[in-house]
């Protein structure tokens, strides 16, 4: 057995005391309560998107600042989720939860009364700092609340619609909210929603003790590992207006990869490691890890680009572009609550992880069909509902397998590790996909511009305008759908590393079955 492997498998022990409790008895309550704190985060990474044009015309932003609206918020939460889950194991998770949620509200109330951009930039700042709080935050207390095999999973069948379709929901909310109300109320929305919850987390949310709280904040971890985030994330939202060839662009990936690896020497020599290395060199875990960060790049391309297309191609309006992305997010939670969270007990993790990949990616390759004429319920419709049910396949077992078998003193930072694949996943996701399609794109209308031309027997700039139009139109949805192929093969990429890594067994069931010590390493629980 490596020395990780029997670290590891006496932190597990360390927390057996802890977890070896009768079940509470409100916990389903808490469940309540932990998905509508998670909803709120999930929402928020997509519910400003549909406000930001009616914002940026009411607090007279530029075109080039407007993406600070979204990028201070992106970094901000990805780049402080470790030290977040860190401090949730150290401090007590209801603890942060409380403090996550009353630190969201107030962030939000300021940024709905913004009077100009510098101050909507630091509410949007803000609020990605307490959501890096709240998030591992509550997946951490759904993990130690949940240790019964069949409870576990209906209770991350919930969490896994939600971080699969809360994104599509925040589109739709914000849609109504901009066209009915204000811009504003896309941040308001989050006061009365942090209260309800906060209410519910001071009755129903209990922390466990653990014996983790003599250890220490590990400050060289936290610049290393946290500043090397913020360089990535950074880096690849800013790939999107600049290019990949930039020189920033290329000094943030390149010095953020430079941090992430001396941060990856520091944790296995600290004494208290932000992110201890036994977490990672799991092989399920680092599984799931690295199946969340791919699908969710796929997903995360699908809905730029498929908003982009309701608007601009097919003219829908805000509240009708989020709408039609409802039956996406009904398939999502049908496959999280009714497929996976009553399969997962039975079947392997991976038994649910890679057909659902496959069919995901199914639904994707359906997609790079579409032209600008294509209609709704015949062309995009079916791919959306196989998106969907894909994605309801795979998240709920991901974030099963990413937490299984955690001691209760690394509940956090597993979590927050967890929520890290799936933002920065998100982050180069929309950057790598959005550079693919507008090179196609670029590439395609001079061409077809220049052929109309030549069968015109005119130069390119007099080609009629209806039929220039109809070009740059049929460019941008080829730039989409080639954009969306590559998303295709991605999933398909999840599926394989899913299908080679992920080779954990049915959960056990009954109590303690979360916190049950690991197999040793000939078992093919680590990686060599």
């Amino acid at each position: 057995m490596s020395q990780d492997q029997s670290r590891e498998n006496n932190r597990v022990q360390e927390g057996r005391g802890a977890s070896a409790v009768a079940p509470d008895p409100r916990r389903w309550w808490g469940l309540v309560v932990i998905a509508l704190a998670q909803l709120m985060v999930v929402l928020d990474a997509t519910i400003v998107n549909i406000a930001l044009p009616s914002a940026q015309q009411d607090l007279g932003m530029s075109d080039a600042n407007r993406q600070w609206v979204i990028t201070a918020y992106t970094l901000a939460f990805g780049g402080l989720l470790l030290l977040g889950g860190r401090i949730a194991d150290l401090v007590g998770r209801k603890t942060t939860f409380v403090t996550g949620l009353v630190g969201f509200a107030l962030a939000s109330g300021l940024g709905g009364a913004a009077n100009g951009p510098a101050l909507l930039f630091g509410a949007r700042a803000l609020q990605g700092a307490f959501g890096a709080l709240l998030a591992p935050s509550a997946l951490s207390l759904l993990t130690t609340t949940f240790t019964d095999g069949k409870e576990r999973s209906k209770a991350f069948g919930v969490y896994g619609a939600i971080a699969g379709g809360g994104a599509a929901i925040g589109l739709i909310t914000g849609g109504l909210l901009t066209e009915y109300l204000d811009w504003r109320w896309c941040l308001y929305v989050n006061i009365p929603v942090a209260l309800i919850a906060l209410a519910g987390a001071l009755v129903f949310l209990h922390d466990r003790p653990d014996r983790s709280r003599n250890a220490r904040l590990d400050v060289p971890g936290v610049l290393l590992g946290c500043g090397g985030l913020v360089a990535i994330v950074y880096g690849c939202s800013e790939a999107q207006p600049r290019g990949w060839g930039d020189g920033l662009v290329i000094g943030m990936l390149v010095g953020g990869a430079v941090l992430l690896a001396a941060f990856a020497w520091w944790q296995g020599r600290a004494r208290y490691p932000l992110l201890p290395l036994h977490i990672v060199r799991n092989r399920n875990r680092a599984g799931s890890f690295l199946t969340m960060g791919l699908a969710v790049i796929a997903m995360f391309g699908m809905f730029l680009f498929m908003t982009y297309y309701f608007q601009t191609v097919m003219g829908y309006s805000p509240v009708k572009a989020g709408l039609a992305f409802l039956p996406m997010t009904g398939a999502i939670v049908i496959g999280a609550t009714q497929i996976s969270a009553r399969l997962l007990h039975r079947l392997p993790p991976r038994a649910l992880m890679v057909p659902g990949a496959f069919v995901a990616a199914i639904g994707l390759f359906l997609l790079t069909f579409l032209t600008a004429h294509s209609a709704y319920a015949s062309h995009v419709l079916p791919s959306e509902l196989l998106v969907g049910f894909g994605m309801g396949l795979i998240f709920m077992p991901v974030v099963a397998s990413a937490t299984d078998g955690v001691a209760p003193q690394d509940a956090g930072v597993t979590s927050a590790t967890l929520n890290t694949s799936q933002q920065v996943g998100g982050s180069i996701g929309t950057a790598l996909l959005n550079t693919i399609a507008t090179s196609a794109s670029s590439r395609y209308i001079p061409a077809h511009l220049a052929d109309a031309a030549r069968s015109g027997g005119a130069g390119p700039g007099r080609v009629p305008p209806a039929v220039r139009g109809g070009i740059v139109k049929d460019g941008v949805v080829h730039g989409f759908t080639v954009a969306i192929a590559w998303g295709a093969g991605i999933m398909l990429l999840a599926a394989v590393i899913a299908g080679l890594m992920v080779t954990a067994k049915a959960p056990k069931q009954g109590p303690d079955a979360s916190q049950a010590a690991p197999p040793p390493v000939d078992a093919g629980t680590s990686a060599p």
